[in-house]
């Protein structure tokens, strides 16, 4: 059992690793500019772009979950026709967010805390590359590692996501500093991201060519992927993936805008740590997604012995390399922080503050995190919904200007730790709930009586 997570898992975790350091590339490489301007545009930027995850998510997860299921019942065609429904879904939302984000850019930027001229300006050319013209390479590239990891080719999925951040870590100095001017340092780390995920799409795309006889995936459309209930089912196992992401960059847009109000500084420290702290969540991220499909799978089947030691193994495995992360941020906040803001200015001084806080939450958010993923792969819609809204929006935002008036500044930093432990409470909860009643349904499966007799 363990052998089988570790499979699925660990190209899982080596891609999300691969996509926290290439983010952090993003960090370095901007704050070799010693401009907080330019550093804070990149930052607020993310929330946009990471609503292509969003979008990913909600047909990626929503049809890697509902192919898996399929196959554990031995429903090649139903497998066939949901992931050719989450693809075009996924197009077509990936291509009117990009249309939107035209039309509304500067008003984008605005909201989520570019205000300040300078950051405003340097935002502006990021959102044109990353968010506008890499939206719908961007969405697709992470949608196809969903869909390929649902057949159990979780490998093969992580190497178009190790290939796309390898290849921006790499350009990344390129664009900015010999192709594009002084200056133009922001844009040219938002085009050598859009260049990298064209070229890992490229790569699904060859991937998926050269298996389309063995494999169930299609991405041809048909008019049956809109019967059987076939929409409603990626949907509604893909929303809580989606809103969760959505809300999480939501989260940081109404972190990042209130920390605009008290100073550029304290905007540039709450970036980059950020930035840092999203390891552990990206480790908690890369084993759920690896391990879906496997207990997808064998919840189809009924096989809930195997399905419990796999969310068992994976959820001890999550919550150890948090803590461990959390001890680290801990002992070397200072270090981590100078690694991206010189030690003698104000930011960084607020950069150590704010990790501190912040890593405290990580253990309880890659728990909540595990859990959730879990209800998801089993095709519980809304117990997933809720602990994801739980996780980022209901809770955080509100704690956010409450605790704004206790403590300023701090206090917004510290709703983020205290609603991930209130929503892994939750979870483990609901968890337990579910276990009980799996438990009653095979003790009823025992004392039936055999057919026919």
């Amino acid at each position: 059992m363990g052998s089988a997570v570790v499979k699925l898992a660990l190209p899982a975790v080596a891609s999300q690793i691969i996509l926290v350091i290439y983010n952090m590339a993003d960090a370095y490489f901007v704050g070799l500019t010693d401009s907080d301007a330019m550093l804070t545009a990149v930052t607020i930027c993310m929330p946009a772009f990471m609503f292509l995850s969003a979008i990913a998510n909600l047909f990626g997860v929503g049809g890697s979950s509902a192919v898996s299921r399929a196959l554990g019942r031995k429903e090649a065609d139903h497998a066939r026709l949901s992931s050719a429904f989450s693809f075009w879904g996924c197009f077509c939302v990936a291509i009117i967010y990009m249309l939107g984000a035209i039309l509304m850019k500067d008003s984008f930027i605005d909201a989520l805390g570019g205000t300040h001229r300078d950051v405003h300006v340097y935002a502006s050319g990021y959102m044109s590359y990353a968010v506008i013209m890499g939206a719908v390479p961007t969405a697709l590239a992470s949608f196809f590692a969903h869909m390929i990891r649902s057949e159990g080719r979780s490998f093969e999925a992580s190497v178009g996501i190790m290939l796309g951040g390898v290849l921006n870590m790499l350009l990344d100095p390129l664009f900015m500093f010999v192709i594009l001017p002084r200056g133009m340092e922001a844009t040219g780390a938002a085009a050598a991201t859009m260049l990298s995920n064209i070229i890992s799409l490229c790569y699904y795309i060859v991937l998926m060519r050269r298996r389309r006889r063995v494999s169930v995936l299609s991405f041809v459309p048909d008019a049956a992927m809109l019967r059987d209930g076939i929409p409603g089912e990626v949907i509604s196992v893909g929303l809580p993936a989606c809103l969760m992401t959505l809300c999480e960059n939501i989260s940081y847009a109404v972190l990042d805008k209130l920390m605009s109000l008290a100073g550029l500084s304290m905007q540039a420290g709450i970036g980059v740590a950020k930035k840092v702290n999203m390891l552990a969540h990206s480790i908690a991220r890369g084993i759920s997604q690896g391990v879906l499909p496997l207990i997808a799978y064998n919840y189809a089947s009924k096989n809930y012995g195997r399905m419990k030691k796999t969310i068992l193994i994976s959820e001890i495995t999550e919550v150890s390399i948090a803590l461990l992360c959390a001890l680290i941020s801990l002992s070397f906040a200072p270090q981590l922080i100078g690694i991206f803001i010189d030690s003698g200015v104000a930011s960084h001084g607020y950069g150590v503050s704010f990790l501190t806080i912040l890593c405290l939450g990580g253990p309880f958010s890659a728990c909540a995190y595990g859990f959730i993923s879990f209800f998801q792969a089993t095709g519980h819609a809304f117990t997933s919904l809720m602990l994801a809204l739980m996780r980022k929006g209901i809770l955080d935002i509100p704690l956010m200007f409450i605790l704004r008036r206790v403590k300023p500044v701090f206090g917004v930093v510290w709703a983020t730790p205290i609603a991930d432990m209130l929503c892994c409470v939750t979870a483990i909860f609901f968890f337990v709930v579910f276990l009980r009643k799996i438990e009653r349904e095979e003790e009823k499966e025992e004392e039936a009586p055999p057919q026919g007799a």
